[in-house]
């Protein structure tokens, strides 16, 4: 999932997305004093744009950036709701979930101050809000510094050949043949009788317990042993605290770490099959970066298995009408996705598909496939993003939704099982939330979960 506040809390940064090809590539962006904000959509415009706004293409241009808080430019528009930065004082646009000075992150009380007076949606409110990647420095003591010996060491351990190729647009990390070494034994699929799938949004909020969560989620991977892993919303940090654990070094990963630390967060796949080939292919109407990514492995002889992961456009609601909730360009990446995959004989597509049963209407399977949750739980809601199961989540807003999905067509296989984990709190640890309840604000001692999404553990086996 992620409703994300990025987007409405930089205007300039969707500009720069929908305006450069590349936007892989992290840019800190600020608005300069030749920006002007446009007073019906709240869209920054920059200089160039000086007659009309780019957005709802208003006529009406204000006064540079720098200057939209002086009494003249404010009167002509109605105020905006504001919080006061509890480390600088200044105030804030309510859209924004971190002090623009100084970076301070807002606490729940500054930020659902207006809850119960001002937005009367019940899609939106603080459960939105906590989703956005924290820019808080980690201590250094939290993070064991990985040096490029001990990096390269880690990687040398499986053996598997990756080199990058851009293909117009799509990127192409091909990989050898040969199978990922397990405690001195080749892995081979000859004797496999069945093979399991995890799709797991690990949730990029870094500053709620990021290593307790990740340790925790490592458990659940050594647990249920999965053979192909689909990550959504690694950071580099966690992606760094995966690397150091015991799980890694039996998995060959899509992602290295060079790609790693060039995006603010990213899908990785994880294979102890031997893989043919990982692609990424950049969804053409994403203003988030979002993308369709592919690993192609061999489970027996003549018997390949594609398998696709995706973190689909998520609704990111915010002034002035809260209804930027991105259905349609949703709608648009899954046929992209499956019409990309259909051609393949055995194919999964899974991962966090931010898919709203109500606003993107049933999900556009062509024939053929099957949605394996309803497949083979159909009494069962199959909820994975769940305020009221999942504690952690308690005070936000209610918000129950199966926004992560198996989509499967298979030939050669047969879909045995799916299950939900990561359901559990992990013992002892716990957090505070600040909570305004009926003008009062509360603290809240919650539990802690892996992640803000239950995982789904897929299994099949071969005909």
């Amino acid at each position: 999932m992620r409703y994300c506040f990025a987007l409405i809390r930089k205007p300039s940064y969707f500009y720069f997305l929908l305006h450069n090809r590349n936007p892989r590539k992290t840019l800190t962006l600020r608005p300069t004093s030749m920006d002007w904000t446009c007073s019906k959509c709240t869209f920054i415009n920059p200089p160039s744009q000086k007659s009309t706004c780019q957005i709802c293409l208003s006529s009406t241009p204000q006064p540079p950036l720098l200057a939209s808080s002086s009494p003249s430019s404010s009167s002509s528009s109605p105020p905006t709701p504001k919080w006061s930065c509890k480390a600088c004082t200044f105030l804030n646009p309510y859209r924004n979930t971190n002090c623009e000075i100084c970076g301070t992150r807002a606490s729940a009380s500054s930020l659902t101050s207006l809850e119960d007076d001002e937005l009367d949606d019940p899609c939106v409110g603080s459960v939105f809000l906590p989703l956005q990647p924290c820019k808080r420095k980690i201590r250094e003591q939290q993070i064991e510094p990985v040096d490029d010996t001990k990096r390269k060491n880690r990687e040398q351990q499986i053996e598997v050949v990756d080199d990058i190729v851009e293909l117009s647009g799509f990127r192409d990390i091909k990989s050898s043949n040969k199978a990922v070494k397990l405690s001195g034994e080749t892995y081979s699929g000859a004797d496999i009788r069945s093979l399991k799938i995890l799709s797991y949004n690990v949730w990029f909020r870094e500053d709620l317990e990021m290593h307790k969560r990740m340790k925790a989620l490592g458990d659940l991977i050594q647990l249920h042993s999965p053979d192909l892993i689909c990550f959504q919303e690694v950071t580099s940090n966690i992606y760094d605290i995966f690397q150091q654990s015991s799980w890694w070094k039996v998995y060959s990963c899509s992602v290295s770490s060079e790609m790693a630390f060039t995006r603010p967060y990213f899908c990785m796949q994880l294979s102890k099959l031997p893989v043919k080939s990982y692609n990424c292919k950049p969804f053409r109407n994403s203003a988030m970066g979002r993308e369709l990514c592919v690993a192609e492995v061999e489970v027996q002889t003549d018997m390949p298995l594609v398998v696709g992961t995706s973190h689909l456009e998520s609704p990111c609601p915010g002034p002035p009408k809260w209804d930027q909730m991105y259905s349609k360009e949703r709608v648009d990446q899954a046929k992209e996705a499956l019409n990309f995959l259909k051609k393949n004989p055995n194919v999964i597509f899974c991962g966090d598909m931010n898919w709203d049963d109500r606003l993107d209407g049933q999900y556009p399977l062509p024939d053929g496939w099957i949605d394996a949750w309803l497949k083979l739980r159909p009494a069962e809601n199959g909820w994975t993003y769940d305020t009221k199961s999942n504690k952690m989540l308690t005070g936000n807003r209610t918000l129950q939704k199966r926004l992560d999905r198996f989509l499967c067509n298979l030939h050669d296989f047969k879909i045995t099982g799916i299950d939900m984990i990561g359901m559990e709190a992990i013992p002892g640890v716990s957090y505070c939330k600040e909570k305004k309840m009926k003008k009062e604000v509360q603290k809240l001692v919650l539990p802690v979960l892996p992640s803000d999404h239950y995982g789904l553990l897929l299994t099949i086996h071969p005909l």
